[in-house]
């Protein structure tokens, strides 16, 4: 890894997080609110990783568009994230879609939801740009990539996935030199390219990219312009990049941060439901891939101010404990019994009932003699007593969203209508 300069790149930077994204893909679980705003390992959102990532890099300007759905994100956004300070040269933007460049006009794309909100990047002088997803589970020095970018003399660089070159069929995959110098930029490719002298794998677009400012400015100036573009980076502005400028790939392994527990280099995308609920469950694993104990490498998110969790009863039937489980605070075990469960903020599980392999977000009530198995239980859901989820696959999926792999997503409208 690479030594830190003495003055960091990423002071002179500008964090611009993409999180307008519906991810339809999680089904119910963003019937209410977007992606980057779903409930992850037990306290955090997911988009606080990508934030936390340009926190801990030394980032102190970041932007975050939203558009769909987006009210449990902005509010999580101004609870959790408001101790930027302008006197300290700090600004923490929240941009929603607000038709600014035209009345009729929303975000059309990644990069128009960057071009709507030049008047206010312009102002702040940084730079340098890095563009974030605001959807992904990973733990990352962009100032790492920031140096690459500036040594290299690139238009772009491009964070890249090393991966499987035949796993490489769902992303953007990158074509490159001896030199990581991007030749060719092929969209979910079903024959990938693979990295010169490691053809067995694919560099794979992560969706994060690092700019210049003005020229980013004046690029996304062009394509708001042309009426053949569909304004997006993927699509649009990198391919042009890739084939009339210069455009470098980073890989992830080069930038992770790890802790001393944590062996791989760790990213997901929690996209689908069963996606969502192994990585949250992975968690629970004794030595985790990933390790959020790392005060190193701290998560910063809106920190509720809550009871520490709480088990109660201690007879035979009816003993409240858990194993290899996370509980947040405010949670209250009753005589229940919990096995690689996660538990988030200000949830109740009452006497005889059981948790087994489940995902539970904040404020979820299950009553007594009630058995979860493979599930994920979203916000405030209430499971009546004796109501068993996770041991007949049919039954389950005329109830409940039940996935290909029989994972069980369970929300209160379909509770509801349990009644009816």
């Amino acid at each position: 890894m690479a030594e830190r300069r003495l003055q960091p790149l990423a002071r002179d930077a500008m964090a611009y997080v993409l999180a307008g994204g519906r991810g339809s893909r999680l089904k119910e679980l963003t019937d209410r609110r977007a992606k980057p705003a779903v409930y992850f390992g037990g306290k955090t959102r997911i988009i606080d990783f990508a934030l936390s990532n340009a926190l801990n890099s030394g980032i102190r300007r970041i932007g975050v568009a939203t558009q769909y759905k987006a009210h449990s994100l902005i509010r999580h956004l101004q609870r959790g994230w408001d101790f930027f300070r302008p006197e300290r040269n700090e600004s923490f933007d929240i941009l929603p879609a607000s038709q600014r460049v035209s009345e009729s006009q929303w975000y059309e794309g990644t990069a128009d939801a960057v071009f709507q909100n030049i008047d206010i990047i312009e102002p702040l002088k940084t730079e340098y740009m890095v563009i974030l997803a605001g959807d992904h589970i990973y733990k990352m020095d962009y100032e790492l990539m920031l140096q690459q970018h500036v040594n290299s003399g690139a238009d772009v660089t491009i964070g890249c996935l090393e991966v499987p070159r035949m796993e490489a069929t769902g992303f953007g995959v990158m074509h490159v030199d001896e030199k990581d110098v991007i030749i060719d930029f092929v969209e979910k490719p079903e024959n990938p390219p693979g990295i010169p002298g490691n053809e067995e794998f694919a560099l794979a677009s992560m969706g994060i990219y690092v700019f210049h400012t003005k020229f980013l400015i004046n690029l996304l100036q062009e394509d708001a312009i042309n009426p053949s573009s569909t304004h997006d980076f993927g699509k649009d502005l990198i391919p042009h990049i890739v084939k009339n400028g210069k455009a470098v790939a980073h890989r992830f392994a080069e930038s992770c941060v790890r802790a001393e527990s944590e062996k791989q280099a760790y990213w997901r995308d929690v996209g689908t439901v069963d996606a969502y609920w192994q990585a949250n469950i992975d968690l629970t694993d004794i030595v985790p891939e990933l390790d959020l104990y790392d005060g190193n490498w701290p998560i910063w998110t809106y920190s509720e101010i809550t009871p520490p969790a709480k088990f109660v009863h201690d007879v035979d039937g009816r003993r409240g404990h858990a194993i290899s489980s996370l509980i947040a605070g405010n949670c209250i075990v009753s005589g229940a019994t919990i096995n690689r469960t996660l538990l988030s903020t200000g949830c109740r599980v009452n006497s005889y009932s059981q948790l087994d392999h489940a995902v539970v977000l904040p404020e979820v009530i299950i009553n007594r003699h009630a058995r979860v198995k493979n599930a994920v239980i979203d916000r405030g859901v209430i499971i009546p007593e004796g109501l068993v989820v996770g041991e007949d696959p049919e039954l389950d999926a005329k109830r409940f969203r039940l996935t290909e792999s029989g994972i069980c997503l369970v929300t209160q409208a379909m509770i509801d209508k349990l009644g009816s």
